[in-house]
């Protein structure tokens, strides 16, 4: 495996598919093998985990960044979501990255752009509901990302657990042939999973944002534990209302191999093997999304 790299300088880059396709050329007939991280910028901790894991897996770990306007909603945070590229491309070498593709939304989406992909069943429940246009905007972006790169691996953070579902089965029906890694989920010191969108709480509701993942774990920990599902949820609704939460989202458990529904009675042994709860909840004007293996907990 190539050597990590911790400095101060930048990755080579490109903001053309002809380019990345060069260098992509370049890499295989060196006989290399190359690890892939799709993101859209605003890098934490999180993203460059994934970047660590890619240079595990492989000599090469090419990323992206692109905000994916086909993933926003006309009201949604297209417009004010975070970029700070220069910083981004500097923390992507000290994790060693090797290559950045940068493209522009034309470059993506040129003129008569007309192809969609949609994965049906997967891109339903959860966040299908919330947000119906989400999944076919990314589905189509990494569809297109896979394509242009045709890496062994693609990293995927697990914190977007239903998208990596969905990714993996549409490299999967789409005969791409990359291998689809989840990489952990990296949280902050009093549980928050990272997120670029974090930037936007204030300082009273960070605070607040920490009871997230404890009210999860305590929902995770009562089902181990034999409660049933319907009480157990109730009881963590209640709480992130008390704590200061708005709109619940959504608040489930399912499971991790197909997002199926689970409960509301107590789990069975078999089901609890791949239990995982999701939440979604609205804090001021931040949507915050986490969920964990009930196992786990």
């Amino acid at each position: 495996m190539a050597e990590q790299v911790e400095n101060d300088s930048i990755p080579d880059s490109t903001q053309t598919v002809a380019g990345l396709r060069d260098r992509i050329a370049q890499y295989r007939r060196a006989g290399e093998s190359i690890a892939f991280v799709p993101t859209m910028g605003a890098l934490h901790e999180g993203h460059l985990s994934l970047v660590r894991l890619g240079k595990q897996r492989a000599d090469r770990c090419v990323a992206s960044i692109f905000v994916n306007p086909k993933q926003f909603a006309a009201h949604e945070d297209l417009g004010t979501y975070p970029r700070r590229e220069t910083e981004d491309m500097k923390m992507l070498a000290g994790a060693g990255c090797d290559f950045v593709f940068l493209p522009q939304p034309e470059e993506m989406y040129p003129e008569g752009f007309a192809t969609s992909v949609k994965v049906e069943g997967l891109s339903e429940p959860l966040d299908g509901q919330s947000r119906p246009h989400f999944f076919g905007g990314v589905a189509t972006v990494v569809a297109k990302l896979l394509n242009q790169v045709r890496a062994d691996v693609a990293i995927f953070g697990e914190k977007d657990y239903q998208q990596l579902l969905v990714i993996r089965r549409l490299n999967e029906d789409l005969d791409i042939g990359s291998e689809i890694i989840g990489g952990p989920i990296v949280r902050e010191e009093d549980g928050l999973a990272m997120s670029s969108r974090n930037a936007y709480l204030s300082s009273v509701e960070r605070r607040i944002a920490g009871q997230l993942n404890k009210v999860l774990r305590q929902t995770a920990l009562k089902l181990t534990q034999g409660g049933d599902v319907l009480g157990s949820i109730e009881d963590g609704h209640a709480l992130l209302k008390h704590a200061g939460f708005g709109a619940i989202d959504y608040f489930e458990a399912r499971s991790g191999k197909d997002l199926s529904p689970l409960g509301p009675g107590k789990l069975t042994e078999e089901e609890l093997a791949h239990a995982r709860v999701f939440i979604a909840a609205m804090l001021g004007r931040t949507r915050l999304i986490d969920n964990m293996k009930v196992t786990e907990a």
